[in-house]
């Protein structure tokens, strides 16, 4: 048996303990449904175990199962979209009337509609910083680009949620401005 194949088990579940919330998390975030984000997370982890003796570790490890994550998903979208006609078009009809209840009923904020005007591209990336707390250097490892290309669309997808962002309010009084949002 190879140096380190003996604990290998023992490794890699101190590493799922360690990811599952936060992969969890990060799939449940983006996978309308229970089955379909079990079903990323368990792809996720096989990958984990499949490649565990060659995949990044320490730092790396993280935003490396994150990449894995999003190609799982991106898989798992390509499948759905080979379903056959008649179920492409109940899912699309359920997904645009769910869309549509959740957009009337939370999404009232200037911040979330702005969020929601911009593409999914730019929405995973600002995600991946807000909701996963992911470095730049780990966005890198995660997409699976280099850093100054990182630097670069975040910028950009921060530039275009600004832009999408309502001016705020400004109202004088007394002789003084006060901002208002």
């Amino acid at each position: 048996m190879a140096e380190g194949a003996a604990d290998r088990p023992e490794r890699f579940e101190a590493a799922y303990r360690e990811l599952y919330e936060p992969i969890c998390g990060y799939v449940l975030r983006r996978v309308r449904e229970p089955e379909d984000a079990a079903e990323v997370i368990a792809d996720t982890f096989a990958t984990l175990w499949r490649r565990f003796d060659r995949c990044p570790t320490g730092d790396e490890l993280r935003p490396w199962l994150f990449g894995v994550a999003r190609r799982v998903m991106a898989n798992q979208r390509r499948g759905e979209r080979r379903r056959t006609a008649l179920s492409d078009r109940l899912v699309e009809n359920l997904d645009r009337s769910s869309f549509e209840t959740v957009g009337a009923a939370e999404d009232t904020s200037a911040l979330a509609r702005a969020f929601a005007s911009l593409s999914e591209p730019d929405r995973e990336l600002l995600s991946l910083v807000a909701w996963e707390g992911l470095t730049r250097e780990e966005l890198a490892i995660a997409l699976g680009a280099s850093r100054a290309v990182v630097r670069l669309r975040l910028h950009r997808a921060s530039k275009r949620l600004r832009a999408a962002l309502p001016p705020p309010q400004v109202r004088l009084t007394g002789g003084h401005e006060h901002e208002w949002t």
